[in-house]
């Protein structure tokens, strides 16, 4: 630290500040005749003459505790001054210590914040802090998983439209009770929380005067309408064959009891039924898993090149049975997403297993995959080349346009005996909807009557390590 100087006013008026009891006795010698006024002058000059070289090292040390105290008031780290005379060594050393003890406390408390801001946005469910104006002080982690965005410092509205919960919040933030509240985010994929709005007592940091706390009942919500779905859906679906079914064994055990040729015939028709309805479960088992997961996307890199190329051989005896080809055209080497293996794989496979079904015996049916050059209306939330698409295309009769828009509904089908006569349960395209809206990806579909149908998958490209 440089030293200090001190100025010459300053001094001279120390110095005759110190002096003053001298020149207090030299005037009282004057007054009672001892001293000859100019004999009282001259002796207080000497004695300031005398003081001011004795003064000077002690102002320039109280000069330099002052500099270095206001430095470390305004959180300068700097070392203590170097001082010529011992007097003000304590007081340094005592504020050195205090200085130590507050680094220590600021540590403990720099520490300690750290650790509490690491716990807020570790937590799993989204917490959101407030201020009176209703402005968005801070989010967690989770809080910006399920927003898709960060929105501190704008209005809580921004995120949250639900009028329910901006009641619940405004009237918190009024001074009244805590309240709770449900409801649902519907983007990417809709999901449903309890949102839970709380004022916060003691002096509030940053603005912050209260606290959102949302709690995910996404997977509640999923397993209450996947047990109704499955019941309406299965008693429905399953009517028919099990009415067959019975017909066919209430015949076999009374008239054609002992028709051996009628029996060959109702057991193969019995066995068509079985196995519809054993596919039929299948399929809406599958459906409910995907759907139960739907709002939670996966994280596994999968190489979509390698699923595909399992699924085209897989599919070889189907197509081959049919005469018919899987042409086989990839722009890229490898197409890295973020997926669940078993989940694409299901989707590539009812893909296939559509187009061969519902495209013409000879025919080809392609298998495209490319990067993504322009993106549909449905798929605006992707990006260009961070976007791979996949194309099934078939020859077959094509899809009149009306239909288009529900075909990914559960059991809507266009010829409903066409469709279960070629061995369709109506939930092909429904599966792969809800793996694409896991996937966070987009369905495009395209037809032409008399010449066939193309089903295009956009999928997001995993960032590169």
């Amino acid at each position: 630290m440089d030293r200090p100087t001190v100025s010459p006013g300053r001094l001279l008026a120390a110095t005759m500040a110190l002096t003053l009891p001298a020149g207090a006795v030299l005037a009282a010698g004057v007054a009672a005749g001892f001293l000859t006024p100019l004999h009282g002058l001259m002796g207080y000059v000497a004695v300031l003459v005398l003081t001011l070289p004795l003064l000077r090292p002690h102002l320039a040390d109280v000069a330099a505790v002052n500099r270095w105290t206001r430095s470390l008031a305004q959180g300068a780290d700097a070392d203590p001054p170097v001082l010529r005379r011992r007097p003000l060594d304590d007081a340094v050393a005592a504020i050195a210590q205090l200085r130590r003890g507050w680094q220590n406390d600021r540590a403990a408390l720099a520490a300690s914040a750290r650790w509490h801001e690491a716990v807020f946005d570790s937590l799993p469910d989204p917490l959101v802090l407030i201020a009176e104006s209703r402005r968005v002080v801070r989010l967690n982690n989770a809080a910006r998983a399920a927003f898709g965005r960060d929105i501190t410092g704008r209005d809580l509205a921004a995120i949250l439209r639900d009028p329910a919960v901006l009641e619940a919040t405004d009237a918190v933030l009024a001074g009244e009770a805590g309240r709770e509240t449900e409801f649902a985010l519907p983007v990417p994929v809709e999901r449903n929380f309890i949102a839970r709005v709380e004022r916060l007592d003691g002096a509030p940091a940053e603005g912050t005067t209260a606290i959102l706390a949302l709690h995910d009942i996404t997977t509640v919500r999923r397993l209450e309408q996947m047990r109704a779905d499955f019941v309406a859906n299965a008693s429905h679906e399953l009517r028919t064959p099990l009415s067959t079914l019975l017909g066919f064994i209430e015949t076999l055990r009374g008239p054609a009891r002992d028709d051996s040729q009628a029996r060959e015939q109702f057991l193969g028709i019995m066995f068509e039924q079985a196995s519809r309805m054993a596919r039929l479960i299948n399929d809406l088992l599958s459906l409910s898993r995907i759907e139960l997961n739907e709002h939670s996307p996966p994280s596994d890199r999968v190489d979509l090149v390698e699923i595909l190329d399992t699924a085209i051989l897989a599919m070889q005896p189907l197509a081959a049975a049919k005469t018919m080809t899987l042409v086989r055209r990839f722009e890229r080497d490898s197409a890295t997403v973020l997926g669940q293996p078993d989940e694409l794989a299901q989707l590539v496979q009812n893909l296939l297993d559509n187009a061969l079904k519902y495209g013409r015996e000879g025919t080809p049916v392609e298998v495209v995959l490319r990067s993504a050059e322009r993106l549909p209306p449905a798929a605006a939330h992707l990006r260009l080349g961070a976007s791979v698409a996949l194309t099934v295309t078939d020859r077959g009769e094509g899809i009149p346009r009306e239909h288009l828009p529900r075909l990914t509904e559960r059991f809507y089908r266009i010829d409903t005996a066409r469709s279960r006569k070629l061995g369709g349960t109506g939930l092909g395209l429904a599966i792969v909807k809800h793996i694409i809206n896991r996937h966070r990806g987009a369905l495009a579909i395209d037809s032409v009557l008399g010449q066939g149908s193309s089903f295009t998958v956009y999928l997001p490209l995993a960032a590169e390590n």
